[in-house]
């Protein structure tokens, strides 16, 4: 097992979803991962039908890439991830969200602790509401009104949390706005993770440029998997240019 370190100045994970990905389809997304040099793979999802230990273990049978367990809820805990992202919806006032289910999660946890990377999780409003937002049964904030964002993003900070990662959401029209992005890298000074309604490697670019350490990329690979080549070209050619 790889050891797993917080995102650089720029990284890329792939979102596999449980329900999603398997097989044939799972191999070949693995394999493009792979050869591009994807740096993290996420596993989870809003609502799954499948079992999250049976996909991570199939994952690592495919990859040498660090797993990271994206639970969308408690039955989605898993010991067999390099990493759990533990996330606190501070866009939202689902008080299950924000402690309610990591007290549940607690006991369970304790043994794996060293793994765990405490998220303020922020859904910022990108013009369809998500799965995720029905839910979690909470509203994203409107991607027109920045203020909160940077705000929220801060409060997290202040409360401890080790990350911010801004969401679009599964299926997303739009990403966030690379505006709201480089006001959060620039009010912030944990690593920022952006996902949700990336679709191609401009956008990519964008937000990379916009100060996102780590973009999240999932329906967009499962539909095309070239943009997780160009994904990781686009972040390549950026590390080279920010280190010369």
């Amino acid at each position: 097992m790889k050891e797993f370190k917080f995102p650089g100045d720029k990284s890329v994970a792939l979102l596999l979803d449980p329900d999603k990905a398997g097989g044939k389809n799972l191999a070949d997304i693995l394999k493009v991962a792979e050869e591009s040099g994807t740096d993290f793979i996420l596993t989870g999802g809003s609502l799954t039908f499948t079992n999250i230990d049976r996909l991570i273990e199939e994952v690592k049978l495919y990859s040498s890439i660090p797993v990271i367990l994206f639970p969308g809820n408690l039955l989605q805990l898993s010991h067999k991830a390099d990493a759990v992202l533990l996330l606190s919806l501070i866009s939202g006032r689902n008080p299950e969200l924000l402690i309610g289910n990591h007290v549940i999660a607690a006991p369970y946890l304790k043994t794996i602790r060293d793994k765990l990377i405490s998220v303020g999780y922020i859904l910022v409003s990108c013009g369809t509401k998500t799965s995720v937002e029905y839910i979690s049964q909470t509203e994203a904030i409107p991607y027109d009104k920045p203020d909160i964002v940077i705000a929220t993003a801060l409060a997290g900070e202040m409360l401890g949390l080790q990350m911010i990662y801004l969401e679009a959401g599964s299926g997303a029209k739009n990403h966030v706005p690379a505006s709201i992005v480089k006001s959060v890298r620039e009010s912030i000074s944990v690593p920022l993770a952006v996902g949700g309604g990336i679709r191609d490697k401009r956008e990519v670019e964008e937000i990379f440029r916009a100060g996102a350490n780590l973009i999240i990329l999932g329906n967009g690979c499962e539909s095309d998997p070239g943009l997780l080549a160009d994904a990781c070209k686009t972040r390549d050619a950026l590390r080279k240019e920010y280190t010369t």
